[in-house]
């Protein structure tokens, strides 16, 4: 991983807190739109499966995850767009 995730600039977030597979996925595809190529999208999420989803996607669509960081009670994860 080439940058430190805890000083990324993001330039657009989604936040699917309380939402269950496959919502924060669902939401991640939107939010992938609201960003450039190059830029970062975040990702806030409190289900565990979002851990394995969003990597996963990710590469298969074609963007970069750039990983995740643990909050109070859900996770941040960062994705960089590729295309």
């Amino acid at each position: 991983m080439s940058e430190e995730l805890s000083t990324i600039q993001f330039s657009s977030n989604v936040d699917a807190r309380g939402s269950a597979c496959p919502g924060p996925l669902l939401e991640a595809k939107k939010g992938i739109g609201k960003v450039m190529v190059g830029e970062v999208l975040e990702i806030f999420s409190n289900d565990s499966g979002t851990r394995n989803d969003i990597p996963a996607w990710s590469g298969k669509v074609g963007h970069e995850y750039l990983g995740y960081l643990e909050a109070d009670g859900y996770d941040k994860h960062y994705i960089r767009r590729k295309k």
